[in-house]
Parts: structure tokens; C-alpha cells; sequence
């Protein structure tokens, strides 16, 4: 699904040509942050397994903990990016309540499919039994915002190059309007390939509401 989400975002932003400039620079962050959010949906996905296994809903306390798994991943990705002729400044003031938020709706989700599992035995399957398509396209929409609102964030807190500077705060603006239409289109493939009838996996550079 992120996967889907980053590639869809950079076509998009691709077309808004004042941003060109400053995309090059700024698409390798967005790569990289694509591939630390998945290692920490995967981080999530364990602890709600684990937390399934123990028969206990992950709770506050759980959520507050993985946050803090995700900062030591946050930090592999700021070293890397360091390489670049850019830097990246986190600003968890702005993004601990989205991110938190974010995790407590995976772990959620998890523990429920993981309890339709155990009688359906196939993830469709599990899904469709424990979410209705409106409940299911609603969740889609609200973690895929709660992740655009956090790649702004970030976007807002990356130094550019002195010339590349100025298009900061425009691309980071830009970015949210862009991730919204995404999300948007994507929460809606992404049910319709869940409770329509079987069509193939979802391709990740299907245009936005392209059919």
C-alpha cells in the first residue's frame, strides 16, 4: 500500500513543473522515508501479532513504545540521509500526535484481521470479515492521511541547497494537496480490489482514478 502511495505522489508531483527543481533532491527523502515506514508497519504488525498471541488489544501503553522503536529507525534514516547535499531535522513535536495515532489504527487493524484469521485462514478473506467496505475504505483513508500529514511535516523540515530554499515550503505544501487526492484514490482501489471481485493486485502507477 505505501509502496503504491510514494509512486503514485511522485508521478503527481512530477507534473507541477515549479516544482522540478526541488524534486530530484527531495524524491530521494521520499524513497527513503517510503522504505523506514515499512519497516515500521512491519514493526507494528509484529507487536500486534504478539499482543493477538497474549489475547490483549494493543493498548496506550503499546502504542507509546512502539513510538519509541520508530525514533531508533528515524535516526538510521537521518544518518542516511545525511550522505546527501541536504539535512533532515525531525520535528516530533508536530509529529508524535500523527504518527501515534497512526500506529494505534495498524495495531488496530492487525489485531482485528488477525482475530477473523483464525477462521478464514486467507487475508481477503480476514479482511472482508472484519471490516465492512465503508468501515475498511474510511480506515484506508485515515492512516494514508495520518502519513501524508507526516511526510509534510518532514517535507517542512528538510534543508535544501541555498538556491533549492525558497521552493521548500511550496513543495511541502504542495506535497499534502497531492497526498490527499492520492489517499483518496487509493483507499478506493484499494476496496474495490478488496471486496469487488478478484481483478489482479493493484498497479502502483495506475494514474489517480484512472480505470
Amino acid at each position: 500500500m505505501l509502496t503504491a502511495y510514494s509512486t503514485r505522489t511522485v508521478a503527481a508531483l512530477r507534473t507541477a513543473l515549479p516544482l522540478r527543481l526541488a524534486l530530484p533532491h527531495l524524491e530521494q527523502v521520499l524513497f527513503l522515508n517510503l522504505e523506514k515506514e515499512i519497516r515500521k508497519d512491519a514493526l507494528v504488525i509484529r507487536q500486534a501479532g504478539a499482543a493477538h498471541a497474549a489475547g490483549v488489544p494493543p493498548d496506550r501503553s503499546a502504542v507509546q513504545r512502539l513510538f519509541r522503536e520508530t525514533q531508533a529507525i528515524d535516526r538510521e534514516f537521518v544518518a542516511r540521509v545525511d550522505a546527501f547535499p541536504l539535512r533532515v531535522v525531525i520535528p516530533y513535536g508536530e509529529i508524535e500526535p500523527l504518527r501515534t495515532r497512526r500506529i494505534q489504527c495498524f495495531a488496530d487493524a492487525a489485531y482485528r484481521t488477525l482475530e477473523s484469521w483464525r477462521e478464514k485462514r486467507n487475508l481477503r478473506a480476514a479482511v472482508r470479515a472484519a471490516y465492512s467496505e465503508s468501515e475498511f475504505e474510511s480506515l484506508a483513508r485515515e492512516v494514508l492521511d495520518l502519513y501524508a500529514r507526516e511526510v509534510r511535516a518532514l517535507s517542512r523540515s528538510v534543508r535544501l541547497p541555498l538556491l533549492l530554499a525558497p521552493l521548500r515550503d511550496s513543495f511541502a505544501a504542495h506535497v499534502l494537496g497531492v497526498m490527499s487526492d492520492v489517499g483518496a484514490s487509493l483507499a478506493r482501489d484499494l476496496t474495490r480490489g478488496l471486496y469487488g471481485p478478484r481483478r489482479g493486485r493493484i498497479s502502483a502507477v495506475t494514474p489517480m482514478g484512472a480505470r
